[in-house]
């Protein structure tokens, strides 16, 4: 059973739930969620991969990414794909007055 090494960074479960709840991105609330979940015992990677329509490898993924690297690796960042067109209110203003 993969489960989150807490002592190793220091944190403890009310950290991973207060993570879940105050992270800017959507991304690193539902990996903070996850490890919350798992290390409370109120679920495990498998289920909690079924009760949210994700892959259990991506579940267990964030788990012993976060046993290796610590709270960091829980912040979604953006890797790949093209920057979007329009990014914001301003120039799509601007695009459609031309």
């Amino acid at each position: 059973m993969v489960r989150a090494d807490l002592t190793k960074w220091n944190q403890s479960i009310d950290d991973l739930l207060q993570g879940s709840i105050n992270a800017q991105h959507p991304r690193t609330r539902e990996r903070y969620l996850a490890l919350y979940m798992i290390a409370s015992g109120q679920s495990n990677a498998t289920l909690w991969a079924k009760q949210t329509n994700r892959c259990d490898e991506s579940i267990m993924k964030w788990v012993h990414r976060y046993n290796e690297v610590g709270p960091d690796s829980l912040i979604y960042r953006r890797t790949g794909g093209s920057t979007p067109f329009c990014v914001s209110l301003r120039q799509r203003i601007e695009l459609s007055a031309v």
